[in-house]
């Protein structure tokens, strides 16, 4: 039997900031930083009318628990780079999830998967 995480009730976020930016896949995602380097993390979204999909911020229920999960910070200090170009380095939230050994959210039939690449 498989577990997901399970969202609680929205909270103000403390850690994390919504970045809108250029890049060729998404226009707004969850951007970790510390200042000086930054890790975007993005969460693929369904309109079930349109049938279309997209990438843009995670869900406010996880930005916190991923934050504040042991080992985040190892993760960051992986991947997060300083921008290029206004972009930076980027993980899913499932890829980043996997990664700290945290529950995933429950995956749905349309979306698409990034083998274990940053984006």
């Amino acid at each position: 039997m498989r577990y997901f995480f399970q969202k609680k009730k929205a909270e103000p976020i403390k850690n994390g900031t919504e970045y809108y930016c250029n890049h060729p896949l998404y226009n707004s995602c969850t951007l970790y930083s510390d200042g000086q380097k930054g890790l975007a993390v993005i969460q693929q979204r369904f309109d079930r009318t349109t049938k279309r999909t997209w990438w843009s911020m995670i869900d406010r229920e996880v930005v916190d628990p991923i934050y504040d999960k042991a080992g985040f910070m190892d993760i960051f200090d992986k991947f997060a780079a300083p921008p290029d170009r206004g972009l930076y380095p980027t993980l899913t939230v499932r890829q980043i999830m996997w990664a700290l050994k945290m529950k995933p959210l429950k995956k749905e039939p349309w979306e698409t998967v990034f083998d274990h690449e940053p984006v």
